[in-house]
């Protein structure tokens, strides 16, 4: 049997890629490698788990492990175990806004991770012939920095202003450095700004999408905020095509939906789905890098890869799963004061029916 494996696998990105595999047929099965753990406090209001939604219709073809990426001889033995066809190398801190960030941690799960995922193959490869077909690692369009021309290609100086961003872009070093050593096959990936259902992480797409469909203002840091919102569909199927065709071995793709939108669009993007929709714009966050449209015609012109959603319609598409699975929907202001109404006039026609009898 043919199994792919992707670590950090129960992920948001992750799972999708899972299930992309599966149902395109380049595997049987798919091996999710993750620690269960959380990036967002469990007892935060309005904190939903959506794990178990990740992989439903899948589960019959998946297998899930439990371990730590930088744990090097439980890596090996999973590599041991499986010996997969494909490797995504997922699994990392989600996103460069965490509470409490620190380098270690961010340093743990990407480079050292990725270091001892590929020693184990090349120990593999001298012992038993086994290596991967491909081995791809996940980066992030924050290794550029502030973009200093649009839409950044692959070939932009790499200027990283925070640890996410630093971090990244030192896995992306030890992934082409040991790949070299080793003579093994990878694939480095960048996406960006990645939205859409099952997010649980609390990026500024879910913040703003939970928020308005409870009736919350929504607070918009920037009005020229630009970035390349990418619908996690999209980047799953760039990462599947990039980690199946030869042509992409040795290379770095940005895989993104290429063309930027403000924040502010993000919102009246929102606002055309809920009219009455609150917002305020405030300054932006100088802390972060300056971003904005990145560049696919590389992935385009070598794996075919095109976007299938835009802002709009991913954004609709998000809409539809919340509205669906979020706890607190049904809940929000509007709905709750219906009820509150309705039961009260079933009160006083239950009193005028007693009433009469």
């Amino acid at each position: 049997m043919e199994f792919g494996l992707i670590t950090g696998g129960l992920g948001f990105i992750g799972s999708c890629i899972a299930r992309r595999l599966v149902k395109e047929g380049f595997v049987e099965k798919v091996v999710l490698v993750d620690h269960y753990g959380g990036y967002v406090s469990p007892i935060k209001q309005g904190y939903v788990d959506y794990r178990k939604q990740r992989i439903i219709d899948i589960e019959d073809k998946i297998v899930i492990e439990r371990a730590l990426t930088n744990h090097s001889i439980t890596m090996a033995k999973l590599l041991i175990k499986y010996r997969p066809k494909y490797i995504f190398h997922l699994a990392a801190l989600p996103l460069a806004s965490l509470e409490n960030m620190n380098p270690e941690e961010a340093l743990e799960g990407t480079g050292i991770s990725a270091g001892h995922i590929l020693e184990a193959c090349d120990m593999l490869k001298q012992s038993q012939g086994y290596q991967p077909e491909r081995f791809v690692y996940a980066s992030s369009s924050m290794v550029y920095g502030d973009f200093q021309y649009t839409p950044a290609d692959e070939n932009h100086p790499t200027r990283p202003k925070d640890i996410y961003g630093t971090m990244k872009l030192a896995g992306e070093i030890v992934t082409r450095g040991l790949s070299g050593v080793y003579g093994l096959r990878s694939t480095i990936i960048r996406p960006s700004a990645v939205y859409g259902p099952t997010d649980m992480n609390r990026r500024v797409s879910q913040i703003f999408v939970e928020n308005a469909i409870i009736g919350k203002q929504l607070i918009v840091h920037g009005a020229d905020e630009a970035l390349d919102f990418t619908y996690v569909e999209d980047t799953a199927k760039g990462f599947v095509l990039a980690g199946t065709r030869k042509e992409a071995v040795g290379e770095t793709f940005n895989i993104t939906t290429g063309a930027a939108h403000t924040l502010l669009e993000f919102v009246q993007v929102l606002k055309e789905i809920f009219p009455n929709l609150d917002y305020k714009v405030v300054e932006r966050d100088l802390a972060k890098p300056k971003r904005g449209t990145l560049s696919i015609e590389k992935a385009h012109n070598v794996l075919g890869f095109q976007p299938d959603y835009d802002l709009r319609s991913g954004v609709r598409a998000y809409v539809e799963f919340v509205k669906a699975h979020y706890p607190n929907y049904p809940f929000n202001t509007t709905k709750l004061n219906l009820l509150e109404r309705n039961v009260e006039n079933n009160r006083t026609s239950g009193s005028s029916m007693s009433a009469k009898h």
